[in-house]
């Protein structure tokens, strides 16, 4: 069954594609079916630039117990980060 589930967010930041590094500007995360991975739904996450075109895409799909260690490796990564240098 599709879930539908999607949230977009605004992201400033750069990613590495088919051509070479790019500017990000959005992430659309969706938790349903992946198109590649072999899982029945999947955390999928699209880095995109929407104005430079499809081809300057970076596309994740996680299964959810990945999805759960990557939120948890971001969180203490960025907790670990303030800690040494301050909120910035």
């Amino acid at each position: 069954m599709c879930t539908m589930i999607v949230e977009n967010v605004t992201i400033d930041g750069s990613g590495k594609g088919s051509k070479g590094w790019f500017n990000l500007k959005k992430a659309n995360v969706s938790f349903d079916h992946p198109f590649n991975a072999q899982f029945d739904h999947s955390l999928n996450i699209d880095f995109v630039n929407d104005d430079l075109g499809i081809e300057h895409r970076v596309a994740v799909e996680l299964s959810r117990d990945s999805a759960q260690k990557l939120i948890e490796a971001i969180s203490t990564a960025l907790a670990r980060g303030d800690e040494q240098l301050g909120p910035t």
